[in-house]
């Protein structure tokens, strides 16, 4: 015989275990907010990654574009920097870049020519300049021009390798031109691109460098040297250019990159740097 208080507390109990179950149930038909649904990586990186072959004298300049671009968008940009005549076989060899950035135009429109780049997409980004460069506890007086190398305490002279390099290219040109190609020819040394033809300099591995004039005024350059700007008469125009790979891996966001090349914005920064800015995209 049960007695009326244990009938009581067989209810209670009865009702506790139906209440737990209730709740339970509750649970898990009510959705959480406390662990929201991750964020789909396109929705953070809109265009991946995009991978980007850049000519050397951009070093300094391509990476300031890059963060911006990054910081703009949201995608990631990785740059690979270095002699434009190199990169050119590169691709031609498949490798997978997604935009070409070249110093020579040239090698944009042979890329196009060939099938290997993305039709009519060869973009003029600017025109550089070269410079006599020297370090600022050198005696020379460059102020003197091309005339400097003359000086017969000079035994190193560097430039970019004219073989694929186009300020290698323009530096022979304006040396020829400005009479002092033989006085200096037998103390070249040859930078595999523009770039360590700066750090011979930089570094007193050469005594003076013919250099390309967005480096000098890079930071890593302005307050180690003294510069005297080559005429412009002297050599070819250095008219540089980009190309989007037909093969890229992320066609997207290179054009988008390239896009944002074209900008106002990207124009100045590239001013900044001593090129000559194409008259349809003045910052």
């Amino acid at each position: 015989m049960i007695s009326g208080g244990q009938h009581v507390k067989r209810i209670d109990t009865t009702l506790s275990v139906a209440l737990a179950v209730l709740a339970l149930a509750s649970m898990s038909l009510t959705p959480r907010t406390a662990d929201p649904a991750p964020v789909p990586q396109a929705a953070q990186k809109p265009c991946g990654t995009v991978t980007v072959a850049a000519a050397a004298d951009l070093m300094y300049a391509m990476k300031e574009i890059a963060a911006n671009f990054e910081n703009a968008t949201g995608c990631t940009v990785r740059v690979s920097t270095g002699s434009s005549g190199n990169f050119l076989s590169q691709i031609e060899n498949g490798a997978p870049f997604d935009v070409f950035f070249s110093a020579d135009i040239e090698y944009p429109r042979k890329l196009e020519a060939e099938g290997i780049a993305v039709p009519g997409s060869t973009y003029p980004y600017a025109i550089g300049e070269i410079v006599l460069w020297v370090r600022n506890d050198s005696r020379l007086d460059v102020s003197k021009g091309l005339a400097t190398l003359r000086d017969p305490s000079i035994q190193k002279v560097a430039i970019a390798n004219p073989q694929h390099a186009p300020y290698g290219r323009a530096a022979e040109e304006a040396l020829r031109n400005g009479g002092v190609y033989d006085a200096v020819k037998d103390r070249f040394v040859f930078g595999e691109n523009i770039s360590q033809a700066a750090q011979f300099v930089e570094s007193g591995n050469a005594d003076a460098g013919i250099l390309a004039l967005s480096l000098v005024l890079s930071p890593g350059l302005k307050e180690k040297g003294r510069f005297w700007r080559v005429p412009e008469k002297l050599y070819a125009p250095i008219e540089q250019g980009a190309v989007l790979v037909r093969a890229s891996p992320n066609p997207g966001g290179g054009q988008a990159f390239l896009e944002y090349v074209k900008t106002p914005a990207t124009a100045a920064l590239l001013g900044r740097y001593g090129f000559v800015l194409p008259a349809k995209v003045k910052p």
